[in-house]
C-alpha cells in the first residue's frame, strides 16, 4: 500500500506510544477506574489543553469537574513515567526510516508531547509536525487533515494516515487520504505492504 513517494501521517497515542490515560497509569494515580475518571473529569479541559488553549497549570486546576485538589507534580511524574513505545512499533519505525519513508505525527496531544520526545526520542523516526496543541486542529475535524496536506505541499491522495481510532481514519479517508486503523505493529506492517 505504501508507494515510494507517499507521506506517512501517524497518530501517536496508542498507535506509536502507550497512552498513560488508557493504559491505567492516570486512572490508577487517582485510585479510579477509567470509567470513573471519565465521569469525574472536566468535560472540556483536556480537549482545550490539546488545542493549546490552556496552559498546563490551568488544565491541572480544572482537571476534575468539581475542582478538587491533587498533587500536580506527582501527577505529571506519573504521566511522564507512563510513556513507552507500543509493542513492536519502534523496530517498524526504524525500518521505515531506513527505507526513507517520510513520516510526520498527526496527533491530538498537548504540550506534553515534548515529554514523549525527551523520554523516547520519537523524532529519530517521526517529525512532530502536526500536534494539535501547535496547529489548533484536532482529529477528526476535516481541517486537521487538510492543513497537514497543505503544509506538506502534497495532495491528500499521497498521504497514508494511521490511527488506532476508526473515526479518525474515516475522517482522513473522507479528506482524500488513504487510511489504516492501527491494531498492532505486525498488522500495520502487513497493511503497509512490507
Amino acid at each position: 500500500m505504501l508507494a515510494p513517494d507517499d507521506v506517512l501521517l501517524l497518530d501517536v497515542m496508542d498507535t506509536l506510544v502507550v497512552d498513560p490515560f488508557h493504559s491505567g497509569v492516570i486512572p490508577g494515580f487517582f485510585g479510579l477506574s477509567l470509567r470513573e475518571l471519565l465521569a469525574q473529569k472536566h468535560p472540556d479541559a483536556w480537549v482545550r489543553f490539546e488545542r493549546g488553549e490552556l496552559e498546563p497549570a490551568e488544565m491541572l486546576r480544572s482537571f476534575f469537574a468539581d475542582g478538587r485538589a491533587f498533587d500536580h507534580a506527582a501527577f505529571e511524574r506519573a504521566v511522564r513515567g507512563g510513556y513507552a513505545f507500543v509493542e513492536g512499533v519502534e523496530p517498524l519505525l526504524r525500518e521505515l526510516a531506513a527505507r526513507g519513508v517520510v513520516m510526520h505525527a498527526l496527533s491530538n496531544y498537548p504540550c506534553w508531547y515534548r515529554w514523549i520526545e525527551e523520554e523516547l526520542a520519537l523524532s529519530r523516526y517521526v517529525a512532530w509536525t502536526f500536534v494539535s496543541c501547535v496547529t489548533g486542529y484536532r482529529k477528526p475535524a476535516p481541517e486537521a487533515y487538510a492543513h497537514a496536506a497543505r503544509a506538506l505541499g502534497v495532495p491528500p491522495a499521497r498521504c497514508v494516515f494511521v490511527d488506532d481510532r476508526a473515526p479518525n481514519v474515516e475522517a482522513a479517508i473522507d479528506a482524500g487520504m488513504r487510511g489504516i486503523v492501527f491494531e498492532s505493529a505486525p498488522q500495520l506492517r502487513r497493511a503497509l505492504g512490507l
